[in-house]
């Protein structure tokens, strides 16, 4: 099929804000396999995979519009609707059992057992005669069980190549526990290092049969060659290599047939997890070892039920079941998730014919995709997708791993891209994947460059993707058996329609008083203007809804921003994040208001009672805790009540809590507390200022681009939307107004006479596209304002303000703000 998808034709399976744009003609076709099931794959997603597509489509008559272009089958595959069925079906018509019981259900139970080793087995193009198949909770699980009962000496190694998984980057802190020395290495390095003579002990190495990260395949042959250099008379009587080698295939195994059969020696151990390969089981993964090498075996240390033919309660003896699978299979199966591996084959065999012809699919479908990545271009030829990989005639699975740039050649933050992605409708990965050594080497970090992200408090998979303008992470896409062109052309259409030609150096602001439409901006000589407050509106719960102050009260402001603003936050239980609407949605329904007369928050939900609060730190029971805002560790205290608790975990249906600062409540303190920060449970600044005017042009291009698409979102957005505490608007006609956007060239803000520095502009995420009455989760405004207002790369709306000279005032020195009053305004 030409890559030439027509802008109609996305629209008609996806619809985002926009519909992207119609790819250009390339030229190229998809070189599928002669054989394979690509003249059945658009059935065989309508039929087998419906939670691609919107339900209301699937028996219209009409093509089914896509729900999600799904490309993170790395992460873990779809699972096939026969697979859940049959899975349904037996557990409502069979009785699976403990198989340690001897009845007739725990017998037929242990039967599929066997059975669906022998069958995983087959489908690994391997059998029960060469390698014994332990099944684990995950693939994780597998490679700890393989660290643990390899008989490693302290004079041997743990080696492990650059490419391995965090799991298998783990076990070093496991061996030293056994005077093991760990040694990180390069692949091609292998041969030298486990050659006669350079090695003393008996030592492991490990390495991914696929890299999760860049999709690098290695060979599985690297048992057998050690096998050749050690195939001596001497060696002979040993019976086992000096190296044991351990195999994570987890990420191969999707994509890709092992053929274990093909090798002589072969590995000493396979890790596998079942939902990479199937979509489930979840909880399933399994340990394959070589029989060869059992009697070799480290003996166990801790022994579960069902793993000794013999034990005594008061002597240290014990004695282990004879079989492998049995002696570190330790307590009860997971017996469920065994039996719906069957079901699992079955559907596999029934849709796909064969691994084999997943692996010409997937092939065919990621070198589709390569050309179109490469084709992507700028007007000025620079590429918009950096890829890492992929060259120098290595093998790669169905896995991309890169970063978009700009027109000049900078790159743009891959949480940013991630967001916008996901708004659209497009599910992808990003961050380092779990695979620290693949994203040093191909993003050029050094461990030292980590150490230091480390200290100022970055962690893998927050929002700091750019660090000095240097990714600290990359995007990736990943296919999978019923991945289709279809999928890639979505994917490339939006970054074609969000990237290309687009400037992080280009000044938003600038741009807009470009267009049509829009007049230039103010031109007063001394760069000030004159406007009024809308509304004021504080958030005594952060991520809850507001509460907007009545237009007759004058509200305080005290150095950490408005008085009570984000003074509590709902924490869930054992965590210390604070909760966040973008995750509960219903937290915009909890409704707060402050009774001033009383001193107290009252909490209101429809169809509960309302909840009130004392804002007296001294009426509250407290308990010391933790809390985490943006990166930065706030003390925060638990407000003990079962009743509070109760009623908070009844509305959000989550087990949780409330917890607050003391200290933000206590604001007529005249100096700040030592070592207060200064700010509440904000995120970054004190106050969050919008104007009314830069939330109606949002709303002007939702609008256009609604008709334009025949979206039927709804287009009127309130500046409430964008969780404001200070909504600022012109303060009449006949005087200068103030255009969209300006407020992110403004310096300082007087409002009446409470002085401001503007900290910047507002980072947006997806939490504004929560509806704030409903609690539903829309595209609007996000989608538009990523396509319309992005700053260095980032989506803003709206700017922070904080207390000018605060440190050099008393509390008495800082008047109110409330409604009406006037602003002045200076632009830097």
């Amino acid at each position: 099929m030409a890559f030439n998808i027509a802008a109609q034709q996305s629209a008609q399976y996806l619809q985002p804000a926009t519909p992207p744009p119609t790819p250009p003609a390339s030229g190229y076709a998809l070189p599928f396999s002669a054989g394979a099931y690509e003249d059945r794959l658009d059935d065989i997603r309508r039929t087998e995979y419906p939670q691609l597509f919107d339900s209301s489509t699937l028996d219209s008559g009409v093509e089914p519009r896509l729900k999600t272009v799904f490309l993170d089958h790395a992460g873990s595959t779809i699972s096939s609707a026969s697979h859940i069925r049959a899975v349904a079906s037996e557990l409502l018509t069979q009785i699976p059992a403990n198989p340690h019981s001897r009845h007739v259900e725990s017998q037929w139970t242990q039967r599929r057992i066997d059975h669906a080793r022998d069958r995983l087995l087959e489908f690994l193009g391997t059998t029960a005669e060469q390698y014994a198949v332990v099944f684990t909770a995950n693939a994780t699980a597998a490679i700890r069980l393989a660290a643990e009962i390899t008989p490693l000496t302290s004079d041997g190694e743990f080696c492990y190549t650059r490419e391995s998984h965090t799991s298998i980057v783990g076990v070093r802190n496991l061996v030293a526990e056994r005077g093991v020395k760990p040694r990180p290495m390069e692949f091609d390095k292998i041969d030298a290092v486990v050659a006669p003579g350079c090695g003393r002990g008996t030592s492991l190495l490990a390495y991914t049969a696929q890299c999760n990260f860049s999709g690098q395949r290695f060979p599985l042959d690297v048992a057998d060659r050690i096998a050749k250099l050690y195939k001596s008379d001497e060696n002979a009587a040993v019976g086992h290599a000096p190296w044991w080698v351990l195999v994570d295939a987890a990420a191969r195994a999707a994509s890709s047939p092992l053929e274990l059969n093909k090798y002589k020696a072969g590995p000493d151990f396979v890790a596998l997890s079942m939902y990479k390969i199937f979509g489930a089981p979840t909880g399933l993964g399994a340990l394959l070892i070589r029989r060869s090498s059992v009697p070799y075996l480290c003996p166990k240390g801790y022994f579960g039920g069902g793993t000794v033919a013999g034990l005594a309660f008061d002597r240290q003896w014990q004695v282990y079941r004879s079989d492998i699978e049995s002696r570190l299979e330790d307590g009860t199966l997971n017996f469920q998730d065994i039996l719906s591996l069957h079901h699992a084959l079955d559907a596999h065999s029934r849709i796909y014919g064969s691994i084999h012809s997943v692996a010409s699919h997937t092939q065919s479908i990621v070198r589709y995709a390569l050309q179109a990545m490469r084709e992507l271009r700028h007007r000025n030829g620079l590429p918009v997708c950096e890829i890492y990989g992929h060259r120098d005639n290595a093998q790669f699975g169905p896995t991309i791993a890169f970063n978009v740039k700009d027109r000049g050649a900078r790159h743009i933050g891959y949480a940013e891209v991630d967001r916008l992605a996901t708004m659209t409708g497009i599910s992808l990965r990003s961050g380092r994947f779990c695979n620290p050594g693949a994203a040093q080497k191909w993003l050029q970090l050094s461990a030292s460059e980590l150490m230091q992200h480390s200290s100022l408090g970055f962690v893998c998979g927050d929002d700091h993707d750019l660090i000095d303008g240097k990714p600290v992470g990359a995007l990736r896409v990943s296919f999978g058996a019923m991945s289709n062109e279809h999928d890639i052309d979505v994917l490339i259409a939006f970054l074609r329609q969000q990237f290309c030609d687009y400037s992080l150096a280009k000044d938003a602001v600038a741009e807009l008083s470009k267009s049509p439409g829009h007049a230039a901006q103010s031109s007063s000589s001394d760069n000030s203007i004159q406007a009024r407050v809308e509304r004021v509106v504080i958030y005594p719960v952060k991520s809850c809804h507001g509460w907007t102050v009545p237009p007759n009260m004058s509200w305080r402001i005290t150095r950490h921003g408005l008085r009570y603003d984000r003074s509590f936050v709902i924490m869930r239980e054992n965590s210390t994040v604070p909760m966040q609407q973008k995750q509960y949605p219903k937290m915009a329904l909890i409704r707060p208001r402050i009774d001033e007369q009383k001193s107290t928050l009252v909490l209101e939900a429809q169809g509960y009672s309302p909840l009130e609060i004392s804002l007296r730190p001294e009426d509250l029971r407290l308990e010391a805790t933790e809390s985490q805002i943006c990166g930065d560790r706030i003390q925060a205290v638990r407000v003990r009540s079962d009743h509070i608790s109760s009623w908070l975990s009844s509305v959000l249906s989550v087990s949780c809590y409330l917890a607050c600062e003391p200290r933000l409540l206590a604001s007529d303190t005249a100096e700040p507390p030592d070592g207060f920060a200064g700010k509440s449970f904000a995120n970054e600044a004190q106050i969050l200022v919008v104007t009314h005017e830069s939330a109606r042009q949002v709303e002007k291009w939702v609008a256009e681009d609604s008709a334009s698409s025949a979206n039927t979102q709804m287009t009127r957005i309130s500046p409430m939307q964008y969780r404001p505490n200070v909504i600022v608007r012109s303060q009449g006609v006949g005087l200068p107004a103030i255009k969209p956007f300006e407020e992110l060239n403004w310096s300082s803000v007087s409002i009446g006479k409470s002085k401001f520095a503007v900290a910047g502009p507002c980072r947006r995420c997806q939490m504004i596209s929560v509806d704030q009455d409903s609690a539903q989760k829309l595209k609007e405004p996000y989608a538009t304002l990523a396509r319309r207002m992005r700053v260095d790369g980032k989506v803003v709306f709206g700017i922070y303000l904080n207390l000018a000279d605060k440190h050099h005032l008393t509390l008495h020195d800082i008047p109110g703000i409330r409604s009406g009053a006037l602003i002045d305004i200076s632009s830097g």
